[in-house]
């Protein structure tokens, strides 16, 4: 198993060249499962490139899924829509308190120029849902940490890292979202410590926003769709919408993309492209395989391992213009990463598709705009892969 990459430098003054923008990218680092799902104490080390391994049941879906988590609430999601079956997060044989309350526990680690950033997130689940506790912190400094203090209160108390003549500022956050994005509504920047406190907030919110969480259907990629807004969806069954857009506005990368088709489906490949159906303009889209000697190839033809292999490489070689992403718009493109989670990333696939979906993933991810976490069965064909991260899931 490789190892995650080391911490980045600062980022130095004046403006960045394209290899101090790939160094000053936050990225989320290690992904810690306290108390969720199926976990317990799990500390999942994240690299440019993770394959999460193990058999069905190992919990690989839920590790996701609290990634994902994770991204929305950064994004200010509120816990009701983020977790709509809070209860299905809860450790199994999780015992009530005296109270009656359950929950779970999860966080993550950032590194970027402000060194790595911890944050961790106690959920309350039982008898209702709401943040019962969070802490920032870097270095050992708890930078931002709320506790529930009255339960009949819908808040918590927060106290953040001040380093002026206060030591520490203590306010109300609401108990409905997380604390972290926040921050830059509560806290003046005015001291050392206050601008410290926003620096380790900004790189984990920029961290954990830009995620792509995918599975692609086969049975919804199949089917006509109508034009649309021409951004891919995660289980991708508008591809033949987002086609029309990638191949008339990037030649060069559109080309890469039908030369991964054509190293991963059976028979010549010359082109991808979706069209109208015959009753015209406006009309429903499907996508096709030009096969070069004037045969067209529909895509509904192709079997459910190519069609997930065709929308995967469509995703590694798109961003998050063309992907329905949230990425942090206050932040320049340069310095954020796409996190794609892909859950069944090597579902339906041949040996042959799965080898090449990993050398395009293991390209993309190199080059530093965009992560990747897939799940998969087991992980003994990704050996010899340069950048791959494994980690081995077992039931417990």
């Amino acid at each position: 198993m490789t190892q995650p990459p080391a911490h980045a430098s600062p980022v130095p003054p004046g403006p960045p060249t394209a290899g101090a923008a790939h160094t000053a990218r936050p990225r989320i680092t290690e992904l810690r499962l306290s108390a969720f799902a199926a976990h317990r104490r799990a500390v999942l080390p994240l690299g440019p490139l993770t394959l999460l391994a193990g058999p069905s049941g190992c919990g690989k879906s839920s590790a996701l899924l609290a990634y994902e988590a994770l991204a929305r609430l950064a994004g200010g999601a509120g816990l009701g829509e983020v977790f709509p079956d809070a209860v299905a997060c809860v450790p199994e044989r999780s015992r009530p308190d005296a109270q009656r309350r359950r929950g779970f526990r999860i966080g993550c680690t950032a590194d970027g120029p402000a060194g790595p950033v911890r944050l961790d997130v106690a959920v309350q689940a039982e008898p209702e849902l709401r943040v019962v506790g969070e802490r920032l912190s870097a270095d050992g400094l708890v930078l931002l940490e709320t506790a529930l203090r009255d339960p009949g209160k819908r808040a918590v108390q927060a106290a953040w890292h001040t380093a002026g003549p206060t030591p520490v500022t203590r306010g109300p956050l609401p108990d409905d979202r997380l604390g972290t994005p926040l921050l830059p509504l509560r806290v003046a920047g005015k001291t050392p410590g206050q601008r410290r406190v926003l620096a380790a907030a900004e790189q984990m919110v920029v961290a954990l926003r830009s995620v792509f969480a995918c599975d692609p259907d086969p049975g919804d990629m199949r089917g006509p769709v109508p034009p649309g807004s021409g951004r891919l969806g995660g289980r991708c069954g508008n591809l033949a919408d987002v086609l029309g857009r990638t191949r008339a506005e990037c030649g060069r990368r559109h080309a890469q993309f039908v030369a991964a088709v054509r190293a991963g489906c059976a028979g010549p490949v010359t082109d991808v492209f979706a069209g109208p159906m015959p009753e015209g303009p406006g009309t429903p889209l499907r996508a096709m395989l030009d096969r070069g000697d004037g045969i067209t190839t529909d895509l509904r033809r192709l079997g459910d391992g190519e069609l997930r292999y065709l929308a995967l490489a469509l995703v590694l070689l798109t961003g998050p213009g063309v992907l329905e992403v949230d990425p942090a718009g206050e932040v320049p493109a340069a310095f954020q990463t796409l996190t794609v989670l892909a859950d069944g990333f090597d579902r339906c696939l041949d040996a042959g598709q799965r080898h090449e979906l990993l050398r395009l993933a293991a390209r993309m991810c190199e080059r530093g705009h965009i992560r990747l976490v897939g799940a998969v069965g087991e992980a003994s064909w990704a050996d010899g892969v340069k950048g791959v991260t494994v980690v081995h899931l077992n039931r417990e």
